[in-house]
């Protein structure tokens, strides 16, 4: 109980300092609302007037507490350009992210799974060498390469997906799961990498244990060894590093999303950023930070053991 509550405080620190480093960032930027809402062709009177109405041109510190205050108050406030309730509009966008973010989640543990499998199969057949080089290979190319190397080859060349989502805002991929092939494989197929790359250790460690060697001189088949030796001990690391993965989908999805014309929330995100709309952006900044938070604290609470503690039960 103690761990949780102090885990939680410090949560709590850690979500007001992120929501005031992202009202500051967003301040350093060049420009305001007002100046997208003017479009470039409002006079410095017209832009003055809009400052005032959306209170841009109060100190900053005082507009972030008057947030801030606000947000505890459970109203996170209206977008500075449609005057709609933020939660609307986030609202609005949440179910496709969802989706998206399960789907991915999902392929990534399967593919986390299989990796992991494989890698173990290859390295009790050729002892030394558990083949993490390719999953860390992976893990270093960047999400917008992936992006597009899959969309040249399942779009360009196979003709399998459309190139792009253009899912509208508001509307579901499941009307149409083959919008959803390219952004799910973008976000999965890295972290399923990073995933088999960080467990590679953890991998040849289960397999030096003495009793995967004895049972390899008594001819065990690999898959039962697999089975019943090796990833049963494995499944807390496992579970850390799936729980840090489900966290990053948080900030991959924004990339994925704005990639392939996929209105979800990552989307709004980026958009609500070019448009300087800062109350929009400090709720979706400060609950993609409360989801990597939660993440990480699943995490810690994941049973785990050492190799040793599990070799000798």
């Amino acid at each position: 109980m103690r761990f949780l509550l102090v885990k939680g405080l410090r949560a709590v620190i850690l979500l007001v300092a992120i929501s005031a480093a992202v009202f500051a960032a967003t301040e350093l930027l060049p420009g305001d609302a007002a100046d997208t809402a003017g479009g470039g062709r409002a006079s410095a009177a017209q832009l003055a007037e809009l400052r005032a109405e959306h209170g841009l041109d109060r100190p900053a510190w005082e507009r972030w507490g008057r947030w801030a205050w606000a947000l505890a108050h459970g109203d996170p406030g209206r977008s500075l350009l449609t005057g709609r309730s933020v939660a609307d509009l986030v609202a609005l966008r949440l179910p496709a992210t969802a989706v998206l973010a399960g789907s991915a989640f999902a392929l990534t543990v399967l593919l986390t799974l299989l990796g992991c499998a494989l890698a173990g199969r290859r390295a009790l057949c050729r002892p030394g060498d558990i083949g993490g080089g390719l999953a860390t290979a992976l893990t270093a190319v960047p999400q917008v390469v992936v992006a597009a190397g899959l969309a040249a080859l399942l779009s360009g060349v196979l003709g399998w997906v459309p190139p792009v989502s253009l899912l509208p805002p508001g509307g579901s991929p499941l009307a149409d799961p083959m919008i959803l092939v390219l952004p799910v494989l973008t976000l999965a197929l890295p972290s399923a990498a990073f995933g088999v790359a960080l467990l590679g250790g953890a991998v040849a460690d289960a397999l030096r244990a003495p009793h995967v060697a004895d049972a390899l001189i008594r001819g065990v088949p690999t898959g039962r060894i697999l089975r019943r030796q090796v990833l049963p001990v494995l499944a807390g690391p496992a579970l850390r590093v799936l729980a840090v993965v489900a966290g990053g989908f948080t900030a991959g999805s924004a990339l994925v999303e704005t990639v392939f014309g996929y209105a979800g929330a990552g989307e709004l995100l980026v958009s609500s950023v070019a448009a300087r709309d800062t109350p929009v952006v400090q709720l979706l900044g400060l609950g993609s930070a409360a989801v990597v938070l939660a993440v990480l604290l699943l995490a810690d609470l994941a049973p785990g053991r050492s190799w040793r503690e599990g070799t000798s039960s």
